[in-house]
């Protein structure tokens, strides 16, 4: 691999939702040009990139498969297969499909497909109607769930004028389980946008019904790069077995594309960050990696498996020294926990018990509440409609393996004295913590007027509530009695000669 190209800030286009500031660690592919403008148009973008060539499926398949291109969404599966699957299916059906791209980025630590939605969108557009042409799809159908996204994707459609096939974008709900597939056709259709719980295949039944080629926004950028390089200049950076660029999102707000191959610590170097006390990898489905680790890893497949990891959906959060970690969690937890589809068990019941178990844990609860977070964790695991709370327990899990001894001492009650500062973002869905209910009216110790005789055996009973005035008479007809002097106060009314005392419940 060649050494990188000094580093370069790339402006960000300013909006009302949080916005991306823009490096390279080399020279930029995905990113290139915006050193120079904000946006690409559809005239900067041609004089940049030039005009995407035209492939065939077996061209397309035979690309994917030179460039190993995978999916950037997260599960990194090969491109050339979920191609072929979708030529299955079209042969099986009646020749009709159609190409989704997934531009949702439910994930709040992730914001590179929005950077290139925002910056660069017909390198996006290009690639998905690349494969639309290849497989001869009707339809491109792009989801998202931000406004200026949105905005800037259908400007693009408008800058390219009247194409075929047709192009669409859709601005669905803002969940974290909005980009799982079935969530996101059936939002497309104009549907709730939640996952159908059934194992469907979009190679097979996708958007309206039919075959449908669906991947996240970077893998059709991606595509495109790779079909105007070819595959030996796509492979002219990065790693043999795993060429080009990717995109990192650094701390919930930094994009960063980068060769693969790269250490991780160069990265957080570039972004002025170190490794804190671990780094979270993947995004909140993904890994803590230590302080150690994360100095000695490279951004590979082979070699983040070696610690247990994978790159997922490009996030990367350095945990700062300055807060808690198990505070965090428990803040992630929760979130996690709202951000569900409210459709199955494991969802509805499974991660809120598991959130509030942690929360318990983390307030000194012990060693009896640390059991029952596990015990949570392993009664949503494989039971749910979609991936969620087997991703939500991995979190937790990947926590307490990274975290020991904050956890243990915050179960004992000593807890650690940092703040938590929201270090892992979250979006705007965070429920708030449980509030106690409000403490019971205080019953009261009530004096009877017309029988008193003034005895003051009750002063000598409850000395702490009945206090006698100067006529030897209680001061008070009406006195608040706290709880822990309930029997006492029994006591005195059974005792009183004149039968002058009773108790008021609470109302």
């Amino acid at each position: 691999m060649t050494a990188p190209a000094p580093t370069r800030p790339l402006p960000a286009v300013p909006g009302a939702d949080p916005v991306p500031t823009l490096a390279s660690l080399g020279p930029p592919r995905l990113l290139a040009g915006l050193d120079e403008m904000p946006r690409l148009d559809r005239v900067a973008h041609l004089a940049r990139h030039g005009t995407p060539p035209q492939l065939n499926r077996q061209e397309l398949v035979a690309l994917a498969e030179d460039t190993d291109l995978r999916g950037r969404g997260g599960a990194g599966f090969p491109f050339a297969r979920k191609l072929n699957a979708v030529l299955d299916g079209i042969r099986r059906s009646d020749g009709k499909a159609a190409v989704v791209v997934n531009g949702s980025e439910g994930e709040p630590s992730c914001l590179k497909d929005t950077a290139l939605l925002l910056h660069v969108p017909h390198l996006v557009l290009d690639g998905a109607l690349l494969a639309a042409d290849a497989i001869g799809a009707q339809e491109v159908a792009i989801g998202v769930t931000r406004r200026d996204v949105e905005d800037s994707v259908r400007r693009a459609i408008d800058e390219r004028g009247p194409v075929r096939p047709a192009l669409r974008v859709t601005l669905l709900t803002e969940r974290f389980v909005t980009g799982e597939g079935t969530a996101l056709t059936n939002g497309l259709n104009g549907g709730p946008g939640l996952p159908s719980g059934r194992k469907v295949r979009s190679s097979e039944r996708g958007l309206n019904g039919v075959p449908t080629l669906l991947s996240n926004t970077e893998t059709y950028a991606q595509l495109a790069l790779a079909a105007r390089l070819g595959a030996l200049g796509y492979r002219t950076t990065g790693l043999p077995a795993e060429p080009g660029t990717l995109l990192l999102t650094v701390s919930g707000h930094q994009v960063v594309e980068v060769p693969y191959g790269v250490p991780l610590a160069r990265v957080l170097a570039l972004c002025g960050s170190g490794p804190g006390q671990g780094v979270m990898l993947g995004g909140y489905h993904g890994t803590w990696l230590s302080p150690e680790d994360a100095r000695t890893a490279t951004l590979s497949r082979d070699a983040l498996a070696d610690h247990g990891a994978v790159l997922g959906a490009g996030a990367v959060l350095p945990l700062p020294d300055d807060t808690c970690p198990a505070g965090e969690t428990v803040r992630v937890a929760r979130w996690m926990a709202a951000e569900s589809a409210g459709q199955c068990g494991p969802c509805v019941l499974g991660l809120p018990a598991l959130a509030d178990a942690l929360a318990h844990a983390v307030r000194g609860g012990g060693d009896t509440a640390m059991d029952a977070v596990r015990a949570r964790m392993g009664a949503v695991r494989g039971r749910g409609a979609c991936s969620h709370p087997d991703g939500t327990a991995r979190f937790v899990a990947s926590a307490l393996a990274a975290f020991p001894d904050e956890f243990e001492r915050h179960a004992r009650g000593f807890g650690c004295g940092r703040p938590v500062t929201g270090a892992l973002p979250v979006t705007g869905h965070l429920p708030p913590p449980p509030v106690k209910p409000p403490a019971p009216p205080q019953e009261r110790l009530l004096v009877d007027w017309t029988l008193c005789r003034g005895h003051g055996l009750c002063a000598d009973v409850v000395p702490g509530i009945v206090r006698l005035g100067p006529d030897g008479y209680p001061e008070e007809a009406s006195m608040p009695m706290p709880a822990r002097m309930r029997r006492r106060a029994q006591l005195a009314v059974r005792r009183c000669p004149a039968l002058a005392l009773r108790i008021q419940g609470a109302n």
